[in-house]
């Protein structure tokens, strides 16, 4: 039996990996794989490949893009959900902030360098014309430790995908102020490179099971219940993040769905032209 121990954060999107492993689903593959909920998003995901604590992680595109462009020694293995993240920008439940304009120069909370919430404040300081070099940012671990900044003074603005942060706003503990959408497939499947070599038939059966599942949770009729139930989400909610999600249900890797993430990190200064060079072969 093969084990590898694979890490992704605890929200809804990774409940086909959830199921999956609790089914078993796996062994008939002569796979065992040990989930690690990685509170802290890709920033921990990218360290727990670095340090080899974890084989496999689920994390987010332009976070993984970059790692391994600045040295990472990992490897893309397909897109997990091809549709783009909804992030909303949160901002204080006072009147401090109106307008997204009011954020420029302000400081924003994130749970680690390099991770999906540091970059997407680029993303968006970059389309509302910002000065990239002003961008402040408060490390605060995870969505709790953003809530917490908000709420202390600590920072005026917070970007967290919508949905899991929806009952934080129904609870009056911070405000939605607008949306940010990536522009390419929010979600990767990267393992430690040595193990293409070693196992990439293995992986490659293991994300054709993870895709079943996928496609099984898209249409079944009650999955937004079964969403709703395991992470604690509004239900109405649920359903409508369902209706603009798509997983990846069997496609091969396109190598271009990347060209867009590669281009953007350049023109946001957030890796050199020279990290950008043969980008195809250092990404998978």
């Amino acid at each position: 039996m093969k084990r590898f121990k694979i890490g992704g954060v605890p929200e809804h999107f990774n409940l086909p990996w959830r199921n999956a492993i609790e089914d078993g689903a796996f062994q008939s593959l002569g796979l065992e794989l040990h989930w690690s909920d990685m509170t802290g998003g890709t920033g921990q995901m990218i360290k727990g490949l670095q340090a080899g604590s974890i084989d496999i992680a689920v994390l987010l595109t332009e976070g993984i893009t970059r790692a391994i462009l600045q040295g990472l020694d990992a490897k893309i293995l397909n897109v997990y959900v091809a549709s783009p993240l909804c992030w909303g920008l949160h901002v204080p439940v006072d009147q401090s902030i109106t307008e997204v304009s009011d954020l420029d120069g302000k400081t924003f909370a994130i749970s680690r360098e390099g991770s999906g919430y540091h970059l997407m404040a680029f993303v968006k300081a970059q389309q509302e014309k910002w000065n990239l070099n002003e961008l402040k940012f408060n490390v605060v671990g995870d969505v709790y430790g953003g809530i917490w900044a908000l709420n202390n003074g600590e920072a005026q603005g917070f970007l967290w995908e919508k949905f899991t942060t929806s009952p934080f706003v129904e609870q009056g503990k911070c405000r939605l102020l607008d949306e940010v959408l990536t522009p390419w497939p929010c979600f990767v499947v990267a393992v430690r490179s040595e193990l293409v070599h070693s196992d990439e038939v293995l992986l490659g059966e293991m994300l054709s099971v993870v895709q079943k599942e996928a496609h099984r949770l898209k249409n079944e009729v009650n999955s937004a219940e079964q969403f709703a139930w395991r992470y604690a989400l509004p239900q109405e909610e649920v359903q409508k993040w369902l209706d603009q999600t798509e997983w990846n249900y069997g496609k091969a890797l396109d190598t271009q769905d990347f060209s867009k993430v590669v281009t953007e990190l350049v023109e946001l200064g957030l890796i050199t032209e020279n990290q950008a060079a043969n980008w195809e072969e250092k990404l998978f």
